[in-house]
């Protein structure tokens, strides 16, 4: 009988929970349907405190062209963004708190989160942060301009961590034989020459070696560079893309192997090239939006190519040109025919499938270009396994 009672009473509290979680998806206007239910109460295990808080958020899909109007007596009106922010920490989990963080910037537009210095601070640094600091970033001023570049340089920071292992692994990881290194790791280990080395060593009453010496091959030193030419497209939907790309040249311009320069365009080409050692400085300089016009970026681009042979060209955009496309295609023509290898990236991010003019990519691929959306590691391979 207690068994019964209590799997009787466990059910009544799922039921209880199932209600009020829908009530939680379908907001305030599901009150009078849900009332007529037993099982519904709506106060029951702290889901008015979260209805609470997502009604402050939600609530501004509607207006009053919908018949909805928030009376001035309800309890969301009097919270404020910074009490909201609180609340809603304490009460979702962390990973549901940043999407509702996402949504209140991107979707219902609240900048107070960003241009309020202390609200700025408590936000979590994170890719989505930064997405939305550099499109914010023209209504920051003082000190909370200055809180906004150390988030960028902490998120840039954790992402060059990352991407920059990958990248000298795969570039500056040639091994030559020539030359002996003093890192010693079992990735730089000369195996012929340390068993030939070692081979009066041979211990033959236990049928092994002894080995008291180890030989490490030393890095390639390249004497002849290979230029990296990146022009990046600065328009609103190709934003995670010029936040890779700036990362991945500032990564680039350290190897010695390689000599690299990085511009950015619009309707208008700026060159970044003397600000790659600072990824945030160089970030903090992009200005998104505006026209398109690829045809000009690649002629500038072509003036930068010293030793076409030795060229590669990185052009990152989602070949959506603002003027005509038959000059974006002679002029990247004109990049392949003098012997430098173009690489259309319609995508460098870790993200999901891009949004491109697929016939202008299927025209330049025709053409000779390499044509694709890929990772920063691919990229780091791509360039390895071209230059090697």
């Amino acid at each position: 009988m207690e068994a019964d009672i209590k799997q009787d009473g466990q059910e009544e509290r799922s039921s209880r929970e199932v209600l009020n979680r829908w009530r939680l998806i379908l907001g305030q206007s599901a009150d009078h349907g849900l009332s007529s239910s037993p099982d519904y109460s709506a106060d029951q295990f702290g889901y008015m405190e979260m209805d609470e808080i997502l009604s402050y958020l939600y609530d501004r899909e509607y207006g009053e062209e919908q018949g909805y109007r928030r009376g001035g007596g309800q309890e969301a009106s009097r919270l404020t963004v910074p009490k909201w922010l609180h609340r809603m920490r304490t009460l979702f989990p962390k990973q549901t708190a940043e999407v509702l963080e996402k949504q209140a910037l991107d979707r219902y537009g609240l900048t107070e989160l960003l241009t309020d210095k202390k609200l700025l601070e408590s936000l979590e640094p994170n890719m989505n942060l930064l997405k939305n600091v550099l499109q914010f970033k023209g209504r920051m001023k003082g000190a909370v301009l200055h809180s906004a570049k150390e988030i960028v340089r902490q998120v840039v920071e954790e992402l060059r961590k990352q991407l920059e292992s990958h990248v000298q692994a795969g570039i500056v990881g040639k091994r030559s034989r020539y030359t002996r290194s003093p890192i010693k790791s079992i990735r730089n280990l000369n195996m012929r020459k340390t068993i030939v080395s070692n081979l009066k060593n041979y211990d033959r009453k236990r049928q092994r070696f002894v080995i008291d010496k180890l030989y490490f091959d030393g890095s390639i030193q390249s004497y002849n560079k290979w230029d990296i030419i990146i022009g990046v497209d600065e328009s609103g939907s190709m934003l995670d893309s010029v936040i890779y790309s700036s990362v991945m040249a500032s990564i680039f311009y350290k190897l010695n192997a390689l000599r690299t320069r990085l511009f950015i365009f619009d309707t208008q080409i700026v060159d970044l090239s003397d600000r790659l050692e600072d990824p945030v400085d160089l970030l903090m300089n992009v200005q998104l939006g505006g026209g398109t016009h690829i045809a000009q970026a690649v002629r500038y681009g072509e003036t930068l190519i010293e030793n076409p042979a030795r060229t590669i060209f990185i052009l990152v955009t989602d070949l959506e040109e603002g003027y005509t496309l038959p000059p974006m295609y002679r002029a990247c023509k004109d990049i392949i025919d003098a012997g430098a290898k173009l690489l259309v990236l319609t995508a460098l991010d870790f993200g999901g499938e891009p949004i491109y003019n697929r016939q202008a990519a299927q025209t330049l691929a025709n053409m000779g270009a390499h044509v694709a959306a890929i990772t920063p590691h691919m990229l780091a391979d791509w360039i390895a396994e071209t230059i090697s």
